[in-house]
C-alpha cells in the first residue's frame, strides 16, 4: 500500500469518525455508521484509501517512488 492521504485528510477522517461513532452509540437503528467509523479510523491509520487510488487521487506531499505512478 503507498500512502495516499496527508495529514489534514486524516484528520478529518478521524474526527467524522468519532461523529458517527457518537451518534451510531446513541442510536442502534442505524448499524452502517458503525461501520462507516471504522472504516474512517482504518484508513486514516493506515494513511491510505482504496477509492483514492481508483480515482488516482493523492492528498499527501509526498513524491511517488520512481516508476511507479
Amino acid at each position: 500500500m503507498q500512502i495516499n492521504l496527508g495529514s489534514s485528510d486524516r484528520i478529518i477522517r478521524i474526527i467524522i469518525g468519532i461523529a458517527l461513532l457518537a451518534f451510531f452509540l446513541r442510536d442502534d437503528a442505524w448499524r452502517w455508521l458503525g461501520l462507516a467509523s471504522l472504516v474512517l479510523f482504518f484508513t486514516a491509520q493506515k494513511s491510505f484509501c482504496p477509492i483514492y487510488r481508483v480515482l488516482g487521487i493523492r492528498t499527501c506531499r509526498i513524491a511517488a517512488p520512481r516508476g511507479k505512478k
